[in-house]
């Protein structure tokens, strides 16, 4: 019979025996839908938000191209080239105190000032609706503002209130409804406020070594292509190659936002493929339990002649068929789901992510269904090719469990790399997609090896065990990142960090300031140090932007660095390789690098750093690494300069105050003094900084916990699958023992001892495996301590109890229901 022959054959075959419905596939249907519909919708949204951002580019950048310096303004050469591009806006960003007149209260807040011209692009609404210029103008001795609502809440304040912000007056006549530019400035760690540069200036908030970043957007003429923007960029580079400034185009106007969303969109690609994985164990269950249902049809298959390959290939296309279906369910809701989530993403991103039809993130997801439908089928398939026919007419016991021929063993594994390598070619984060490929592989592993000697040929523990252990895996290890970092947050640095940083220090004031603190707590530990800011622009000569640099290290390169310079080894800091300068040293610039840091970027001693500070490269010789504890918010720099290095620079001085634990009810005093004595000091709460962080935590735990529900709620589908596909087998078991005399209690008993037992072997397996991948995110990845949380335990003890009990009760009710005179008439 040659091959196309015997595929119409087959195909015939296949679809007749399809007649009779999806019956025992439903589950199979559902795990194949729900992991296609995960990854394609998760991609789909990302698309959507991607191709937002693209689409409103001018709006969110504020310009078709922006240049930012921090610390110093544009010289008269750089102000020229920028306003020779197009129609120009200029603002200035920074953190300061908003005070009451009074005294009574003050809050930080985030800084924006802007020109008459703001904002090229988009519209700024605030309410009551004004011009700029009225809302900000001078007027009655008080400068305008406009706040954002958290602001008026912080401070219990309403619109028509007066402020000092600095050493100048402000009238809050504006709340904020929208800033077109919002998401080009990063995230926001205080309110906004409005004011006009002419408002910043009488402030006397702006002086040498302020901390302030001023921003130059462009509006290029109507209709300038990408390309002339590129090129306005390369002229500037050229043109300009020591002014340290971060340019931006509309084409990458919120790169944190873009990251941000390919990492949480790799992350519930994952989840989503976990899910797969998970319904990948539901698949090789149906086709299994689905097979053994057919032993006789294949029987008869060999007996007529029929070669062996030919009732794998009837079957093989009954489950593609199957799987194509679940396909097609999971792409229409993947389809749907960018349309579905435009209004809920809405509230949380200002951009317009309303829906879309993106066929690349949905021929993905399909990929990914149909390689997952044909790994985990081609085992089962493979086993039926090789039972011999005289087993096959063997009602009980004839199964065959061993290992498959080489060929499908090998076509399996071939599909699973297959699966590894697409989930690899599209991670954001290489890195972190094999860590989780190797895990799973492992799990699976480990699986094997500790049940595989413990239970009887046809038991559940393995399909139990692996169904709904992964599924509370991804959940463990979730809930362990989560406990563990809230305990760094709440717990750990709290009890190691002082108690404030004060920012933008003058030089002049430094000596009253360490005295009026010391004053108010005498036993309070203070620490300080000068800073300046500057931007890591090459390593031994070599651009960074030419660098390949690994994602644990990119946070260094971005954008401006706080720096220092020190005669001798910072408090907190230890030398691990190098030595540290002598006091009076007067050679080459020399720096000490944060090893951890350096080690990750493929520094070494004697390597040379250039840094732009204030519109000058500097480069000079690394001649130590240096361990720092980051965790502990101490006053920690990545880079500490031999003194030299920057004689003669304006340098602010950063400041740390921790207060002993017996007087923290003296840091409302040390917060108003310094604020009332001196306006230009930035003054940060680190339990107010904390309490944000854990907000956002919380906020990212519930959304990460509601998307890897996908992968338990593909657990829990396997599972009912699992058990119900054993049911065939307890209806033997259970009328066999009732006609020894076994009772219906004695027998629910024994089946919620197994199931218990079920239940615990699979919570045991799920807080190993969560517990070794959370153990390695938060020590490995997050080089942070991590600790057991007991809780975490008794929850996946519970949760696997409750699921197998449960489900594995509500399909053995029925089975005890059989009456045995009827099972036996049958056998």
């Amino acid at each position: 019979m040659n091959s196309a022959r015997s595929f119409s054959l087959a195909l015939r075959f296949a679809l007749r025996e399809m007649r009779g419905g999806l019956s025992g596939f439903y589950i199979f249907l559902a795990c194949i839908a729900l992991g296609v519909a995960a990854i394609g919708g998760v991609n789909s949204v990302a698309g959507s938000v991607s191709s937002g951002i693209t689409a409103q580019g001018q709006s969110i950048l504020g310009g078709d191209i922006s240049f930012a310096l921090n610390q110093r303004e544009v010289t008269p050469a750089e102000r020229a080239f920028i306003e020779k591009q197009g129609k120009m806006a200029a603002s200035a960003t920074m953190r300061s105190m908003a005070r009451m007149p009074d005294g009574s209260d003050q809050s930080l807040v985030e800084v924006k000032a802007v020109d008459d011209a703001y904002p090229l692009y988009g519209t700024l609404k605030v309410s009551p609706q004004q011009s700029l210029a009225d809302m900000t103008r001078e007027k009655d001795g008080a400068y305008g503002a406009a706040v954002s609502r958290d602001f008026l809440d912080r401070m219990g304040l309403s619109l028509g209130a007066r402020v000092l912000l600095g050493s100048q007056t402000f009238e809050l006549r504006a709340l904020i409804e929208n800033e077109p530019d919002l998401l080009s400035s990063g995230f926001n760690f205080a309110p906004r406020f409005l004011v006009s540069l002419e408002g910043l200036h009488a402030a006397g908030l702006v002086q040498p070594g302020s901390l302030v970043n001023h921003i130059y957007k462009v509006a290029l003429p109507d209709g300038a292509p990408d390309a002339a923007i590129a090129n306005v960029r390369r002229q500037a580079a050229t043109g300009f190659p020591d002014a340290g400034w971060n340019i931006r185009t509309r084409a990458n106007a919120a790169p944190a936002l873009s990251a941000n969303v390919e990492r949480f969109s790799q992350f519930l690609t994952l989840v989503g493929l976990t899910a797969l994985i998970v319904g990948g164990v539901g698949v090789a269950n149906a086709v299994r339990a689905y097979l053994d249902g057919k032993r006789g049809v294949i029987a008869t298959f060999k007996s007529l002649g029929a070669p062996a390959r030919f009732a794998v290939l009837v079957y093989l296309i009954q489950i593609m068929v199957i799987g194509l279906i679940g396909i097609a369910i999971g792409l229409v809701l993947a389809a749907i789901i960018p349309y579905a989530t435009g209004a809920a993403l809405a509230a949380y991103l200002p951009v317009a992510a309303g829906g879309g039809f993106f066929p690349g993130a949905l021929a993905l997801a399909a990929i990914f269904g149909l390689v997952t439908t044909l790994a985990f089928a081609i085992i089962p398939l493979g086993r039926a090719r090789d039972i011999p026919a005289t087993a096959l007419f063997r009602e009980q016991g004839g199964e065959q469990r061993g290992r498959p021929a080489l060929f499908y063993l090998g076509l399996a594994i071939l599909l699973i790399a297959a699966l590894a390598g697409l989930a690899l070619y599209v991670a954001y984060d290489r890195h972190i997609t094999a860590i989780f490929i190797v895990s799973a592989i492992a799990a699976f592993g480990v699986l094997r090896l500790a049940v595989g000697n413990i239970h009887r040929p046809g038991a559940l523990t393995p399909s139990v065990v692996l169904s709904l252990g992964l599924g509370l895996t991804l959940m463990v290890a979730i809930a362990l990142i989560d406990g563990n970092l809230r305990r760094q947050v709440t717990e750990n640095i709290p009890a190691q960090a002082p108690d404030f940083f004060f920012v933008d220090i003058q030089n002049k004031d430094m000596g009253d300031f360490t005295k009026l603190v010391r004053g108010i707590v005498p036993d309070g530990k203070l620490t300080s140090g000068p800073m300046l800011r500057g931007r890591i622009v090459a390593f031994n000569g070599q651009n960074v932007r030419d660098m390949k640099i690994p994602p644990e290290a990119a946070w260094v390169l971005r954008g401006d660095r706080g720096i220092t310079f020190a005669e001798k080894v910072p408090e907190n800091a230890t030398l691990s390789e190098g030595a540290w300068w002598p006091a009076d040293y007067s050679g080459e610039p020399l720096v000490s690098f944060s090893g951890r840091e350096g080690k990750e970027l493929g520094l070494k001693l004697g390597d040379r750093v250039t840094v732009n500070v204030l519109g000058r490269n500097i480069t000079a010789k690394i001649a130590s690494f240096r361990e720092v504890q980051w965790e502990t918010l101490a006053m920690n720099f990545v880079m500490v300069f031999s003194p030299n290095t920057f004689a003669g620079a304006p340098a602010t001085w950063l400041a740390t105050l921790t207060i002993p634990d017996g007087e923290k009810n003296l840091a409302p005093d040390v917060l108003r003094q310094v604020t009332k004595t001196w306006p230009a000091i930035t003054t940060v709460s680190v339990s107010d900084a904390l309490d944000v962080a854990n907000n956002l935590l919380s906020q990212l735990a519930t959304a990460i916990r509601a998307a890897a529900s996908i992968a338990l709620a593909a657990s829990v589908l396997v599972l009912g699958g699992a058990l119900a596909a054993g049911n065939r087998a307890r209806v033997h078991d259970a009328v066999v023992l009732k006609t020894l005399g076994a009772t219906r209690a004695t027998l629910i008993a024994a089946y919620v001892m197994e199931y218990m037992l079920l239940g615990l072997a699979t919570a045991i397996f799920a807080l190993v495996a969560g517990g070794v991948a959370g153990w390695y995110v938060v020590v490995e990845i997050m080089k942070l301590k991590a600790i057991f949380l007991p809780d975490v335990a008794l929850m996946t003890v519970v949760i696997a109890l409750v699921l197998t009990v449960g489900f594995g009760l509500a399909g053995t009710w029925r089975v005890l229901g059989q009456k045995p005179a009827q099972v036996l008439r049958s056998l």
